[in-house]
This record gives structure tokens, sequence and C-alpha cells, in this order.
């Protein structure tokens, strides 16, 4: 995967994370991976602010479902302790974290998403949803304490078990979106809310947004240190390569 795959982009105090793998900035290991290290690279850096964004019409389709639902036992293990790793540093990141989600954002670009402490949505034809129980591919353990930890309960019955894609104006009701902007002001629009969160002090802001995560991030944190994410010793459905190809034909 090239060195752009994330590309690091500094606005004043604030830097932007923004994902550049076309077309659809889909996840596998690879890409979590540089995900990992950009976000490592971004926070040496000492930012006031992170805004996260994607490129073009899509935040993340979410996992590449040509070749995750393939992957080895291996490389299903490794895809899952990069992704409990990489969301346990994102959601207890220190600083504000602010979401330009700037078009679709579906199942782990959902997940994505929703580790934002603010998060600004596009107005117009995007979908958003968790459509993993339409592909095979139960939830990481990590993503699964965020969704849990960032809507109510009700929706997260909702958004997992009926497991459909809907639309920004949904997403706003349901709690995934703070508030909704013409696609071409999101980004613009999540830069002024850093600032202006960056503008916090930086240590009470800090401890604050630890007391608010504490429960979730300890789980997480117990999660990496043991490896005891439940589906580390499987995690692809039997179904996942089948269902993951019918959805992608049609």
């Amino acid at each position: 995967m090239p060195p752009s795959s994330i590309a690091i982009e500094p606005a004043g105090d604030v830097t932007v994370l923004r994902l550049s793998h076309p077309p659809a900035n889909a996840i596998d290991l690879e890409f979590a991976l540089a995900f990992e290290a950009a976000f490592a690279e971004a926070m040496a850096g000492d930012p006031q602010a992170l805004v996260l964004t994607g490129t073009g019409e899509f935040f993340s389709a979410g996992l590449n479902l040509k070749t995750v639902p393939g992957y080895s036992p291996e490389d299903q293990r490794g895809m899952l302790k990069v992704i409990n790793r990489l969301l346990g540093a994102l959601y207890g990141c220190p600083v504000p974290v602010v979401g330009a989600i700037n078009g679709h954002a579906v199942a782990a670009g959902f997940i994505l998403a929703l580790n934002a402490d603010y998060r600004v949505g596009p107005r117009g034809d995007f979908q958003v949803g968790l459509t993993e129980a339409r592909v095979g591919i139960p939830f990481p353990a990590a993503s699964m304490i965020i969704l849990q930890a960032e809507l109510t309960p009700q929706q997260v019955r909702f958004t997992t078990l009926q497991a459909r894609n809907f639309g920004p104006d949904e997403a706003l009701e349901r709690g995934v979106f703070d508030e909704l902007r013409p696609a071409g002001e999101v980004r613009g629009r999540a830069l002024e809310i850093a600032r202006d969160m960056a503008s916090i002090p930086s240590d009470a802001y800090r401890r604050i947004k630890y007391q608010v995560r504490e429960g979730a991030l300890a789980r997480i944190a117990e999660i990496n240190a043991t490896d005891a994410d439940p589906m580390i010793e499987g995690w692809l459905s039997p179904e996942a390569p089948s269902a993951s190809a019918a959805l992608l034909e049609g």
C-alpha cells in the first residue's frame, strides 16, 4: 500500500488525518497498520487537536470485502489485534478528535466515526450503517465496546441487528452525527470546532475525557494486554466469503 494511504496534513495547531486509499478507503490489515503508524506519527507532532476525515465521496466503506473474508486464521488474529490497538489509541486520544465525516461511512467506517469527540456529517445522498451481520463478520471487541459507549442500547440493537444503511438525517437522529453540513463544508466546519475545542485547557480536557470514557478504555486496554477478544480464535463466519461476494455483486 502506498505511503499516501493515510495523509497527515498540518493545519496550524490542528492536524488532519485523511484516509486516502481509493476508491472507498476500505480497510484491510495493511491499511490498519498504516493508520496505526500515521496516528502515532501525528501525535508525535504534539497537535492541539485532530480532525479525522476521508477523501472524495467516502469517509470509509469499511472492511475490504475483496480480501478480508479470505484471510487465514493468522491474518484474522493479526487484523483483530491491530484494530483493537488502533481503536484503543484513537478513542483514548488525549487531545480533541473531531470527525469530518465527508461521505459514506459504513461498517468499520461507521465505527471509526464514533471515535471522534464531535462528529460533523454530510448532507446529501450518503450512506451510513453497520452491515457486518449481512456479510458474516462479527465485531472486534473494541468496536463493540465503543459502539455501546457512544450509542444508546436501543440504537446499538437497531444498527447492529437491522444491519442496513441509512441517510445522514437518520444518522443525526440516531446520535451518530452531532450536526450536518453540505459535503463541501464538512472539513471547514470540523476544523472550526477542533480549534475551539483546542482552546480548552488541555490537562482538564484530557482528564475529563478519560473520566467520560474510563470504563470503555479500561476494557479495551485489558483486551489488548491479554489478547482476550472473544473472536480471536474464530473471527470470520463461514458465510463471510459468499455473503461478502454477494454484497459486492449486487
